[in-house]
């Protein structure tokens, strides 16, 4: 039997985030307990247990393949292959009944990132990529947008008390250059962005596992997902997405601002 194709690994990814999807519906908008981590950050059994169907989904069809979770941590040795999860990206929204939260399975072949699934469970809205295959919004193509222009365009962000304390003055400059700025953050954002419905956004705090999907989904719609200077990657501890003909502008106002 040949060995799986990115093709394969896709429908695979968009399978098995709709299953973990349809975990979290099962909590959404219930009296549901939410506990606090070390770092403060909030978690619920929804999170736990969607990524643990990730997991056993994974490593009973991939049992060589090394996984990486946001709730339960790293398994497995190094290998070729590593999957990056994410059960409930935005858990501020899923536990305040907002329905912008998503599901994030990303899939990483030598190094680099090659697959990439974004699903919004209460939406039911699905974005996904692979490399070479492209991206895609539910059943249709897609593509960043058009836009060529800073002050006309549309920047979304998650959390303005990071901004501020973070990137100040380059969020204040990225303000003032664009012509419409709002909160729809967290993936949402980021995939607003690779469907063409924003053009910038903007995040100073992420972890690898708040990443991995979106670099494959950015980068195929056309769009970049990089560091806070520019540099392709899911590791650096903060992104920005673009689609793609902004991005120098971008890049300039903020090594303006500092």
């Amino acid at each position: 039997m040949p060995a799986p194709g990115n093709r394969d690994y896709l429908q695979f990814a968009v399978a098995i985030a709709r299953e973990a999807g349809t975990v979290t519906r099962r909590y959404f908008q219930t009296d549901l307990r939410v506990e606090r981590k070390a770092d403060q950050s909030p978690v619920t059994v929804a999170d736990r247990e969607a990524e643990r169907l990730l997991r056993d989904r994974i490593a009973a069809r991939f049992p060589d393949h090394a996984l990486v979770g946001e709730e339960l941590g790293s398994s497995a040795a190094p290998a070729s292959h590593r999957w990056i999860l994410d059960p409930i990206d935005g858990t501020q929204s899923f536990i305040r009944g907002v329905p912008l939260y998503g599901v994030l399975v990303g899939l990483e072949i030598e190094g680099a990132m090659r697959v990439g699934v974004a699903y919004f469970p209460a939406l039911d809205d699905l974005v996904a990529a692979a490399a070479g295959e492209g991206c895609w919004w539910n059943d249709r193509r897609a593509r960043v947008s058009t836009v060529r222009r800073l002050e006309d365009a549309t920047l979304v962000y998650t959390a303005l008390d990071d901004l501020r304390r973070y990137r100040d003055a380059s969020w204040q400059r990225l303000q003032a250059a664009t012509r419409t700025q709002r909160g729809w953050g967290d993936c949402y954002g980021h995939c607003l962005v690779a469907t063409g419905r924003a053009e910038i956004a903007v995040d100073p705090i992420m972890n690898i596992w708040d990443c991995a999907a979106l670099l494959p989904i950015l980068e195929e719609a056309g769009g970049t997902f990089t560091d806070w200077q520019g540099q392709p990657g899911v590791d650096h501890g903060h992104a920005i997405s673009t689609n793609g003909a902004l991005l120098e502008d971008v890049l300039r106002v903020i090594e303006e601002g500092g």
